[in-house]
């Protein structure tokens, strides 16, 4: 399974960074994230042929390991859903570099606090 070596969080420009281990770099928006959200609940709503509501402003706010792949936890409460890493290499287009200002998850896959991000 192909997962990231390093995954940086920007919590001003509302990004997240996966840097791939053959040296792909791919950025996200929260935005983004929130809207492509794989649970079932939001699954449902893609099917039924409607977008995922969210915010422009919305943010990431606790990001977990999950082995597989990683949860994310939004501002508008929403933490259900499990993004595979395949998933999430799936999403975007990748870029040769990318620069973040706040990594949240390295290595690893440890969490970092960092008072910049607002993520602990």
């Amino acid at each position: 399974m192909k997962s990231p070596g390093e995954i940086r969080i920007d919590a001003v420009a509302r990004t997240l960074t996966l840097h791939w281990p053959d040296n792909g770099t791919q950025q996200l928006t929260h935005l983004q994230l929130r809207r492509a959200c794989p649970c079932a609940g939001c699954r449902r709503i893609r099917l039924a042929g409607r977008d995922v509501e969210a915010p422009q402003e919305i943010a990431l706010t606790d990001i977990q390991a999950m082995g597989y792949g990683v949860q994310l936890f939004f501002s508008d409460g929403h933490d259900r859903g499990i993004y595979p890493w395949l998933y999430l290499e799936q999403m975007g287009a990748f870029r040769s570099s990318v620069r973040c200002m706040f990594p949240v998850l390295t290595g690893a896959m440890r969490l970092k606090s960092s008072a910049a991000t607002g993520v602990q």
